[in-house]
This record gives C-alpha cells, structure tokens and sequence, in this order.
C-alpha cells in the first residue's frame, strides 16, 4: 500500500508525462475547439490543474489525456454559454439600438479558422470530435450528452455552413449572381 507522499508522486509524474508527451496535442485540441491561441492555451491549463488539483485512482497515461480532453470540452462549452449570456444581456444594459449583423462578413472568409468561428459551440465541438478525435456519431453523441440524431444534425448544419464559407470566391461570386 503506497503512502500518501507515494501517491502525490506518482499523481505528478504523470501530469509532467502527460505535459511533456502529450501537451502540443493538447493545445491543437483547445486551439481547434475556440480558435484561439491564447484562449486553448487556457483551456489546457486549466483543465491540467482542474484534474491533477486532488489525485485520484492511478491512471494510465490515455485514460489522463481523456479525462483533460474531456474537461476541456466541458469548459470550452460552458465559457460560451456564459458568453452567450452576456451578450444577450448586453444590449440591454448599455443601448437600445440594435445590434449590426455581421454574417454577410463571414460568408466572404476563406480561412478555416474564421469558418470554423460562424458555428455554434455544439456544432463546432460535433465538427472537432468527429473528424479532429475521428469519433463516431455515437461516441461524441455519448461524449456531449446528447442523441445521434442531433449530433447528425449539428454536423449536417454545420457542414453546410462550412462548405459555404470556404467555396473559392470565383463559386460564391457565380451562385450570388445566380440567386439574384
């Protein structure tokens, strides 16, 4: 039976592991989820201190890496329910005018990341885990705690909506002049 300072040990050795082996992937992961460096850079940091901050059962180094993989989806969606809230309450407590809407701007992005921005948190999380983590509908259904049927209709929609934004501007152009 190990002792208390036998286990702490063992508890940072592996989260040094983890930080060193598996830490650029990590950061992909997070920088895929918000798009942002800084911000996944966050996300890993703070998903590595939310899970190694009381030890617990001995882990193997995957099963470590899916634990803070999974934290940092939980926090990625709940940083953008929060924000969503904000931003709902916002116009209210500064101004009544109404708030100028901005789509048409990112209908014109070619870059991936600006496309991958104009999706909804659960369409984007949908999108990272089925084809960044090449999961199955089934298993990022049962990752976001949802049915398939939605995560199929998060990723249709999403799909849709990246396939837009990242047709060649000469497309765009021709289906724009088609449609008016």
């Amino acid at each position: 039976m190990k002792g208390i300072g036998g286990d702490v040990a063992e508890w940072s050795r592996l989260l040094s592991e983890l930080a060193q082996e598996r830490g650029e992937e990590l950061n992909r992961y997070g920088f895929l989820l918000c798009g942002d460096r800084a911000e996944a850079a966050d996300l890993v940091q703070e998903a590595l201190v939310r899970v190694f901050s009381r030890p617990r059962r001995a882990w193997e180094l995957g099963e470590a890496e899916a634990y803070v993989r999974r934290t940092m989806l939980n926090r990625y969606l709940d940083l953008h329910r929060r924000r969503a809230r904000w931003i709902r309450a916002l116009p209210r407590l500064v101004s009544s005018a109404p708030v100028a809407d901005h789509s048409a701007d990112v209908l014109h992005r070619v870059d991936l990341m600006d496309a991958l921005r104009g999706l909804s948190p659960r369409q984007r999380a949908c999108v990272v885990l089925r084809y960044y983590e090449d999961m199955s509908t089934a298993d990022v259904a049962a990752r976001l705690g949802c049915g398939e049927g939605t995560v199929k209709r998060h990723l249709s929609d999403a799909l849709a909506r990246l396939g837009a934004q990242l047709r060649p501007p000469q497309h765009r152009v021709a289906e724009e002049r088609v449609e008016t």
